[in-house]
């Protein structure tokens, strides 16, 4: 009788500890493939002009690049960006967001709101950056936004989501 009831307690185990292993691979084939964001790659016109954006008005580091074809690539430590300059800027289409398929922007999210108007500030102090607008709220808010075009034409908004901004309010 004991052996009987021992069996079916493996057998219990067993098929408990099969159905959860069948539970946990459905659910894996149920969850996205992918995972995030690796890195964006842009053309550009102005290969130096646009990685010293990226470094001098971001903060970002240099993270090698490629001299022959050429390209150099950036990252603030967990977003990486490779720019690499097109053959000829003079003849380079530029994007149209509205007429073009591709990428319409890049989103950055920045730390707070401060840290939002100090890039305003320098993105309006600098010739080769255009504010398309200020910082403003995104629909009702609390979540604000900007963009611009950095010095190739590339579309980048800064946007402080609204869980940053109740944090720095705390």
């Amino acid at each position: 009788m004991m052996i009987r009831n021992i069996g079916i307690a493996l057998a219990t185990l067993l098929l408990s500890t099969t159905a959860a292993a069948a539970q946990d691979q459905q659910s894996k084939e149920q969850e996205a493939a992918t995972l995030g964001l690796n890195h964006i790659g842009f053309a550009v016109t102005k290969l130096d002009a646009t990685a010293a954006f990226f470094v001098d008005m971001l903060g970002w580091k240099p993270a090698g690049g490629q001299p022959d074809y050429p390209a150099k690539f950036v990252t603030n430590g967990e977003m990486f960006v490779t720019l690499w300059q097109v053959t000829d800027p003079a003849t380079a289409i530029s994007f149209s967001r509205k007429n073009n398929v591709g990428l319409h922007h890049m989103a950055i999210t920045v730390r707070d709101l401060p840290a939002l108007h100090m890039l305003h500030r320098k993105f309006v102090a600098h010739d080769d950056v255009v504010v398309e607008f200020a910082p403003e709220l995104l629909g009702a808010g609390p979540t604000t936004h900007m963009m611009v075009r950095e010095p190739s034409g590339l579309r980048l908004e800064f946007i402080v989501p609204a869980s940053r901004i109740q944090k720095s309010a705390e």
